[in-house]
């Protein structure tokens, strides 16, 4: 492996079971149990299931009634967003006591990058170890943990021993590690491109390794690329304490099928209130709107229109997702509407930000 790139030391850690653990922790007699966040009707989705829900093949994003179906016994509980973000927020004020250099991907899981940290402490597994304690003295919730030398590594480590563990990939280990990972596990690696690495002899890291990069950018495209890396521990990307969103959206899945413009006018105008919401929050602008359409057959359309100037107003909003909306004529009736804003204005003060790379010399102690 190369010493030619950025060697971090990295964590990623990532709260078990989250929205579900919530729930047990704030509900007794939900523990032990299978339950569900989520909508129970016939176009729910669940959210995030409890370990005891997992047995049965319940995940997250599965239609309710599938999960209701794998687990008779699941119970259906109300996500309570508030409470998680207030959560959310408790965890993260831990990880700011370690570092500033935190990238947070929800309010359930971030990387930190702790090569240099708080504490003085060169150890990043006992760091690990000590941000898992103090998150389960704090909120009576267990988080799981990656430690390695960069992002990629440290996410897939994460899983190796959940729940409520940890896994430290050092780094005259890393090869080896990925070499032996099935590929399913990479991350980055979804479903679908799993089962064209399959058709392609492609089972694990060792098997990814064997192939050219231009062999897997034919077969892959810009991923084939990033695969080729990867495998072979290069992921150069640090984290980012400031990520900023490309575009900020609000979407609404219907109970009951949409047939007429008029009662989806009144579906976008609810829609286009919580998007002006979001972007005051943010204190954000775009100049991109975005008309999401999901038909009844789960068919995805997408209009877009792009203004001559900022935009963060409802009214304005609203206007212009009329306009998509009338734009074509509607193929089916409709079970999701969605509004988002891109272009926005938060992009052109990265533009001028020079990349920032952090070269780590190892010798680590991991």
């Amino acid at each position: 492996m190369s010493n030619d790139f950025p060697r971090r030391k990295i964590i990623h850690v990532d709260m078990d079971a989250f929205y579900a653990s919530v729930e047990q922790l704030d509900h007794p007699e939900l523990r032990g149990k299978p339950i569900a966040v989520g909508g129970s009707s016939k176009r729910g989705v669940v959210a995030a299931a409890s370990y005891e829900a997992r047995k049965f093949g319940v995940r997250s994003a599965m239609s309710s009634v599938i999960a209701q179906r794998n687990c008779p016994e699941l119970i259906f509980v109300k996500p309570r967003f508030d409470r998680y973000r207030e959560i959310s927020h408790q965890i993260r004020n831990i990880f700011y006591e370690y570092t500033d250099l935190v990238e947070p991907l929800s309010l359930d899981e971030a990387y930190l990058d702790v090569t240099v940290n708080k504490k003085g402490n060169p150890s990043a597994t006992l760091i690990a170890q000590e941000i898992r304690q103090r998150i389960f003295d704090t909120t009576g919730l267990n988080a799981s943990a990656g430690i390695s030398i960069n992002k990629f590594i440290a996410k897939v480590a994460s899983d190796v021993n959940k729940p409520n563990g940890q896994k430290t990939v050092n780094p005259e280990e890393v090869l080896q590690f990925l070499e032996d990972l099935e590929i399913r596990k990479f991350y980055g690696v979804g479903k679908v491109t799993a089962e064209k690495m399959y058709k392609l002899g492609i089972f694990t890291g060792k098997d990814l390794k064997q192939k050219t990069e231009q062999f897997l950018e034919e077969h892959f495209g810009k991923s084939g690329r990033y695969y080729y890396h990867v495998v072979r521990g290069i992921h150069t990307s640090p984290v980012k304490p400031h990520r900023i969103p490309k575009s900020v959206g609000a979407e609404r899945t219907f109970s009951e099928n949409l047939s007429s413009e008029i009662f989806m006018l009144e579906r976008l105008d609810h829609i286009a209130s919580e998007l002006e919401r979001r972007l005051k929050k943010s204190k954000t602008a775009g100049k991109t709107v975005t008309l999401k359409i999901k038909y009844s057959d789960f068919t995805l359309n997408t209009r877009s229109k792009t203004l001559p100037y900022y935009i963060a107003e409802k009214e304005l909003i609203l206007e212009t997702a009329k306009e998509l909306l009338y734009q074509e004529k509607l193929q089916n009736s409709v079970r999701l509407l969605g509004i988002s804003l891109a272009n926005l204005n938060t992009e052109k003060d990265t533009k001028t930000q020079k990349k920032e790379t952090v070269s780590v010399q190892l010798k680590f102690d991991f």
